[in-house]
């Protein structure tokens, strides 16, 4: 399996993390405004729970990869909150050169010198692996959420 650089994966999860913030204004539009349907918050609101956990993720395995500091990867997290921020984000992270186009712990890089380091090293070198612990993690994390309950009363 082919990695793809750090850069692509962001911008790849930040452009889906957008475009399920889209779906779930639509969809709020068509249950709130139009009074239309629920679906589109169904839907939208799963996809954009699902896709948010990956955007996290992937934050956080580009804090460790990059060694960004506290401030970028709570800046990285903190524009999944407000829609559509994510974009704005991936800019500025290709602006400034935040993520490169290579993975600083990955095949014939750095050594990891700590625990998430490590872990992340693991990933990066069985990357099917990674991808399965990934999705299992992400699959884990939203069935704990919906057995909470939604972010909002039911009314």
């Amino acid at each position: 399996m082919h990695l793809p650089s750090p850069l692509r994966l962001f911008r790849i999860v930040a452009t889906a993390e957008a475009v399920t913030w889209t779906l779930l204004v639509v969809g709020m539009v068509l249950k709130y405004v139009t009074k239309t349907t629920e679906l589109g918050v169904r839907v939208g609101g799963m996809l954009h729970g699902v896709v948010f956990i990956a955007y996290v993720l992937t934050c956080v395995a580009l804090w460790v990869d990059q060694r960004w500091s506290p401030r970028t990867a709570l800046t990285a997290l903190a524009s999944a909150i407000p829609p559509w921020l994510t974009l704005w984000f991936e800019r500025r992270v290709e602006r400034d050169h935040l993520v490169g186009q290579q993975w600083r712990l990955g095949a014939g890089g750095q050594r990891p010198t700590s625990a998430p380091e490590r872990v992340l090293a693991a990933a990066l070198a069985r990357p099917l692996l990674g991808l399965v612990v990934a999705l299992v993690g992400i699959a884990a994390v939203t069935a704990v959420l919906l057995l909470v309950g939604p972010p909002v009363p039911k009314s």
